[in-house]
This record gives structure tokens, sequence and C-alpha cells, in this order.
């Protein structure tokens, strides 16, 4: 093994993939996920995990700090961290991630049915325990659109409007007392948030990170979709100045009749919702355009809420034409308050579907940035840290957080590089709500139910994804379907439930029932040789299972090869700046001389030509048989195969591939992997 984690000799594979723990024992792969994934942990997660006297007692001292420094990450990096390399980068990132949050704590608010100061406190709690606890050094965590619905679908259907009316000075008239009505939603919100924070942690505790996986990618992105039209929905009183009947459970948002109620439209607060909506996209699209030459984002959404704050102020837009505006927002942070006991089972469905989804939206966006800068994400400790963030911040009246695709965006794009971002964000947010944030009590609402429909966009045109899948992957195409059906129909909690049932029923499907458990995997080495066999079909629910078997099989280690591959890069950009100062020619005859010398090393090149070989050699390209003609037809219709991935590396069997090999044809380096059924195909190079 070098370096660079990878097992000498060629690679070949035979595809589906199943899993061994040691001669002669066989783990089912549904439940051996975390096992495999993680077994390069510490005793972190089992001295939290197991509660027994006798395991705790032979955690000896540098196991105990090695479980305590995993469970706090942050003492592990804030040692290290490249201060000159990062700070700046950190510090702009924070800034403009922090100016975000501002705008989409106060709107999102709405969408919890709460107050929009409170929007603001869990953008601040969350992020700064976040910070602590987390592994994920791009995402931002904070308040969310589909978070923030589900917790307006709990608040709303356990404190309605019509438990806070009260007798009004007439006979036959009533008024609603919205300051009890708030506070009793808070309450709510901040229970639920604190109960599903418990959930969180308790799964990352029992090391269930792994849950995630049976949320397919389908089936998240058709969520998001109809999460997006509740919330669409229930602004629509913002924006059109009305006071509907909302309706609780299951075809709740049939039973919606604001359409019967736009004859009572407030002409004042629609005019202020498309003029808006109108500007933010005019922006936007401005923006997108100038983001070439400008390295900082436009602050859009800032600039929106404080042009309208004073426009509402100096023509005084509530009074004159009755345009309901934020209110109040006091000053200060609040002292936390013990969650209402009593209310707790009736929300252990929602705590725990709250949950499941905001864990499934931050570690599948925290997956991505992690491969993409080569670092790795503990799945367990997310959940923990998630699980960290929602309790303690319900105890401070906070709503159920997750991360934000846009908000993470620009925090990378911006030069965020690690977790100091985030808390940066955290302490401009501390600034607002101690300094700022009453300058915004004349902010009307429909502004903020203009932000976000414009934040929408990017989940609406989600749609497209029913035309894409029609043409790879028809049964994936029926999970987005139903699951967009199910959860508008069942709303966000049930919805969510029912998704995930038919879910599971297309996997039985697909798996027919009488592969159900994997068989046995049979490894047989040649020398320079790996034959990597299994016949279990891979698809969503096993792929993270199947790469995990193949890395630890193989000895690959993806993470290494892509830092590595960054530093080369890095440094081969260094010498070509260098050499470009000297004459053309010399120049080119250097970045020659570089390119090589970085293959050298790549290699592990110890001065010894025997070993510069055995290490090209185990750089060979994994080669793929047995694949039938189903499977290769769908390959080309998901544009897989391309100048560097052609079908050379597919064979007829294992006898033709290993003649290949031993003719020393494979020297490029490529990683690929693939199902042996048409239900996933996927490369990693």
């Amino acid at each position: 093994m070098d370096q660079t984690g990878i097992r000498k000799g060629r690679i070949h594979i035979n595809t589906n993939c199943v899993r061994r723990a040691g001669p002669g024992t066989l783990i089912n792969p549904l439940l051996s996920k975390a096992s495999l994934h993680e077994q390069q942990l510490s005793c972190s997660s089992l001295c939290l995990k197991i509660f027994s006297f006798s395991l705790f007692t032979r955690c000896t001292g540098p196991r105990f700090k090695s479980c305590f420094l995993s469970f706090v990450p942050l003492l592990t990096w804030l040692p290290r961290y490249p201060f000159r390399e990062n700070a700046i980068g950190d510090l702009i990132s924070g800034i403009s991630v922090g100016i975000m949050h501002l705008p989409q704590g106060m709107a999102y608010a709405l969408l919890a049915a709460v107050p929009p100061v409170f929007g603001l406190y869990s953008s601040f709690y969350p992020i700064l325990i976040y910070f602590i606890f987390g592994t994920s050094k791009h995402i931002s965590v904070g308040t969310y659109a589909v978070m923030s619905v589900m917790i307006g679908s709990v608040t709303e259907r356990l404190a309605p409007d019509s438990d806070f009316m009260i007798p009004g000075n007439d006979t036959n008239s009533t008024s609603l007392d919205i300051v009890s009505r708030d506070a009793e939603r808070v309450k709510i919100a901040a229970t639920v948030t604190f109960l599903s924070g418990i959930f969180q942690l308790l799964l990352g505790l029992v090391r269930f990170g792994f849950v995630v996986t049976y949320l397919s990618e389908p089936l998240v992105r058709a969520y998001t979709t109809a999460a997006a039209i509740h919330v669409i929905v229930s602004q629509l009183k913002y924006s059109f100045g009305i006071n509907p009947q909302r309706y609780s459970g299951p075809l709740s948002l049939i039973y919606v009749k604001d359409c019967a109620l736009l004859g009572q439209t407030n002409i004042g607060t629609l005019v202020v919702s498309i003029v808006t909506i109108i500007g933010l996209v005019a922006a936007k699209e401005l923006s997108a355009l100038a983001a070439r030459k400008i390295p900082i984002p436009i602050p859009v959404e800032l600039i929106t809420i404080i042009i309208a704050t004073v426009v509402s102020w100096q023509m005084d837009l509530k009074t004159e034409y009755g345009v309901e505006v934020v209110g109040k927002i006091p000053s200060g942070l609040q002292a936390p308050v013990a969650p209402a006991v009593s209310l707790l089972g009736s929300m252990v469905g929602d705590a725990f579907a709250l949950a499941v989804v905001g864990y499934g939206i931050a570690i599948s966006l925290g997956r991505i940035f992690a491969l993409k800068y080569a670092y790795k994400v503990d799945s367990n400790q997310e959940l923990i840290a998630l699980g960290l963030s929602n309790s303690i911040g319900g105890l401070f009246n906070c709503f159920a957080i997750s991360c934000s695709m846009s908000r993470s965006m620009v925090q990378v794009s911006t030069g965020g590089k690690s977790q100091v971002a985030g808390a940066i964000s955290a302490l401009v947010i501390l600034v607002i709500l101690l300094k700022i944030g009453e300058l915004f009590e004349e902010l009307p609402k429909a502004v903020l139910a203009a932000i976000i429909y414009v934040n929408l966009q990017g989940m609406m045109k989600q749609f497209g994804d029913i035309r894409s899948l029609w043409r790879t992957n028809k049964v994936d195409m029926v999970v987005w379907v139903m699951t967009l059906i199910l959860t508008v129909l069942f709303n966000p909690d049930m919805g969510l439930a029912a998704s995930i049932a038919f879910s599971i029923l297309t996997v039985v499907f697909r798996t027919q029932l009488i592969i159900y458990f994997f068989t046995h995997l049979q490894v047989k080495e040649i020398p320079g040789i790996m034959i990597f066999h299994s016949s279990a079909t891979l698809y969503f629910a096993n792929a993270e299972m199947y790469i995990d078997a193949l890395y630890e099989k193989t000895g690959v280690d993806v993470a290494k090869l892509l830092s590595h591959k960054k530093k080369l890069e890095a440094k081969r950009l260094r010498k070509e700046k260098k050499a470009a100062k000297k004459a053309k020619k010399e120049a080119k005859k250097r970045a020659k001389e570089a390119v090589k010398a970085a293959e050298v090393w790549k290699g592990g090149e110890k001065n010894n030509t025997q070993t510069m070989q055995s290490r090209r050699t185990c750089l060979s390209s994994l080669l793929v048989i047995s694949l039938s003609g189903g499977v290769v037809e769908s390959m080309e219709k998901g544009d897989f195969f391309n100048e560097k991935v052609t079908k050379s590396i597919l064979f007829s069997s294992v006898h033709d591939a290993v003649l290949y090999c031993q003719q020393g044809n494979s020297e490029e380096v490529q990683y690929i992997l693939m199902s042996y059924t048409h239900t996933r195909i996927s490369e990693v190079s």
C-alpha cells in the first residue's frame, strides 16, 4: 500500500458487489453500511453509543482523548487552521452568507407561522453549535424553506386561529388575539424542534447515519418540489392581503379557499408583492450577468428589504393602505426556555419526519462538497451535530434548521474554506439582533413572501426531472411522480412516510424478492490482478455499500487520490507560472519535465525503477465484464461513455479481461463503478 492509499497490482472488476467481514462471515449489506463505511472511526461513537460500564472501563487515556476529539471536531481542526490561506476567504464568505441570513431568516419564519425575529434566532444559535460539532466545511446551515413549511404545518394544526378568537365590542363580532396565538405557536415550534433534535442525536449515537441511503435522489427532489408547492400556497395570504381559514391534516391543500377570497384582496399589498417579485427577478438576472466581473455576489435580497422598509416607513403603508408589516422586533437575545413537555406526545411523528428530512438534505449536500474538495464527512457525527443544533436551538425558541443550497453555493463561491465562515455569519446575525433588527419593523410581509417565491425558482425547475428520468430510468420517474402526488395530498409529514413506503415497494419490485440478501463474495487473486465479483442488483439503496466494499477490498482511498491530485495540479500551475517568464521554448521543455516529475511522484517513486513500474501497474484501468445488452443501452442513454471512458473497458468474460491486463494494455488511470442491471451507473475519476 503506497501513500495514495492504492494497493499494488492491477484491478479488474466483475460488477455487482457483496461483502464479508472476514473469512466465513457473511454480513447483510442492508445492515452493514455504517460498519463498512466508518470502520476507521475511533472509539468516539462507541463510547457514546454503548453505555455499559464494562466497555467504558476499557477506554484508556489515549482512546478517551480520541473519542472526545472526534465528538468535538472543532478541537481537532481549529488548532491546525491555516490562518494565512483561509482567513480572508472565510471572512468575506461569512459576511456574505450572514447578509443572506437576514432576509431568508425573516421570510422563512413566516413559513413556520412564527414572528420574523425567531427566524433570526434560528440563524444564530444553531449555526454556532454546528460550528463546534459539524464536519462539513462548506454547507451553510440555518433556516430552510422545506423545514419551515413542515414546522408551519405543525404550529397551525396545534394552534389554529380559531382557538384564539375573542369577542369584540359588537354582539356578533370577534377578533383574533395575535399576541397569544404567536406565543403559543413559538412554543410549539420550539418544542417540535427540540424533539427532532433529540431524535437526530439518538440516531447519531447509535450510528444510524446510513438511514439516508434509503432516500433516493428522485425521492428527495420530488419531495422538495412538493414542499415548494405547499410553501407557495401558504404565502398567498401575504401576497393578496387576505386571511383564509386554514385546514390541517391530509388533503388540506385541496380545502384551501384562497380563490374565494380574492375579492377581498388588499390592492396595496398586491402592488407591493408584484413590484417586489419583478424587481427581485430582474436584479437576480443582472447579478448573474455581473457575477463574472464582481467577485462578491450582490446582496439583492438585503437591498430589497432595505428599500421596502424605507418606502413603507415614508409612505406609511400600514396606516394608509392597510399593508401588513413585520411589527415589533425586540432587541437582544432571549433566555432559554424549557420545552412544553405536555405537547411532546402530539408531535412525535412530525418531529421524526423533521429529523430525517433535515439530516437527509444536509448530508446529501455535505457529501457533494466533500467529494469535490477531497475530505470526508462523518455521517453519524453530522447527525449528532444537527441534533445538538436543533435540541439546543429549541431551548432558545428556534425552529428546525437544515442547510440551504443557495447559501452554501454563495459560501463556496466567495472563498469559504472551513466552518469559520459559518461562525462569522452567526456573528453578523448577532449584530443585527443586538443593534439593527428593530429598523426593519416597518418591512411589509408581502416583501418577505416575494423573496420566498423567487428563492423557490430552483425547486420548481425540478419538474424537468420527469423528462430526464423518463429517458433514463422509468422506475425512478414513477417514484418521483408518486412522491410529488403523495406529498401534495398528505402534507409534508405524512407524505414523506408514504413516499418512503412506495420507494421501498419499488426496491422489492426491482429485486423481485429472491435476492433480497446478497450472495457470498468470491475474490480470487491472480498476481498483479484483483477480481471483484458480486451477484447483487445495484441501485440507490446499496450504491454506497458497493463503493465502500470496493474501496475496502482494493485499498483505494478516493479522498486521498483527489487531495493528491489537487496538490499536484497546484504544484504544476506554480511551475508553469514561473516558467512563463522565460523563453517560450524553454518554458515548454520545463513544463514537460514538471508533468513527468508529477507522474513519478504520483506513482510513489523511491529512486527505484522496479518500484515505479509496480506503482504504475497498480493504477491500471478498472475493467467491466458480464454486462447485458440492456445495461449497455442504459449506459448509452445516460451519456456514460465519452472520449476518456469508451466501450473498450467492456469484456464478455473474465478470461478475456485477465488476458488484456496481462498484456499490459491498461495503463491509464480510470476508476469506474457501475451496476449489473440498468438501475444505477456512476463514474468516479
